[in-house]
């Protein structure tokens, strides 16, 4: 039985050793900008492995932003987990980026460098916020233009913050404020009341 497994099990392995190799190097550049060879001589691995686990650099840097988006997603969907209103869940997880950015700058930036976060709302990993737009387009929440670009209006805004974020590493009181201040101009760029947008972006 362990014969069996073995090959599965050691192509496996040369794929998270790929996949580590590459977090490592995006954090310092961008893909374009790094070779073929730099990756599998940081894995470790022969150039040919690279190629019987990925299509070519693109394909391999999405695989690596896949495995942060999903760890962002899940932060996203636990914190909003018992909120039930679709504006507060989506306002949530302007939130979830902006922690996630100021927690996990590296893992940030490899995300932000690896020039593949999806944004059709079709994509599996924008299911959640895409359900939550339906949501407030539902119950009427949503200015027209909202309701079909909105978003990707939201989506921008949140790679914006982020890489403000991990560029300029405010202190939490900053980045509470800069919070609240995107919290208030994309809300209302929703269709949403400015004064329920202040009353979630700076809560008494």
């Amino acid at each position: 039985m362990a014969s069996h497994n073995a090959p599965s099990s050691r192509s496996g392995r040369t794929r998270a050793a790929l996949i580590a190799a590459g977090f490592e190097l995006l954090v310092d550049r961008p893909i374009d900008a790094i070779p073929i060879d730099d990756v599998v001589a940081k894995a470790g691995v022969a150039k040919g492995s690279f190629f019987n686990h990925f299509s070519d650099k693109q394909d391999f840097a999405s695989a690596i932003a896949t495995e942060v988006r999903l760890e962002l997603e899940a932060r996203v969907t636990q914190a909003n987990s018992a909120i039930a209103d679709p504006i507060e869940r989506i306002a949530g997880g302007l939130r979830v980026c902006i922690e996630f950015a100021r927690d996990q700058p590296k893992r940030t930036t490899v995300l932000l460098r690896s020039h593949s976060n999806p944004t059709s709302r079709a994509h599996p990993l924008n299911r959640g916020l895409a359900a939550d737009f339906e949501a407030a387009r539902a119950q009427g929440l949503l200015c027209p233009e909202a309701s079909e670009s909105g978003i990707l209006f939201w989506m921008g805004i949140c790679q914006a913050v982020m890489a403000n974020v991990v560029e300029s590493n405010p202190g939490r009181n900053e980045a509470q404020k800069r919070l609240g201040e995107m919290l208030v101009l994309g809300l209302t760029g929703l269709g949403i009341d400015r004064d329920r947008a202040l009353m979630m972006a700076f809560p008494k």
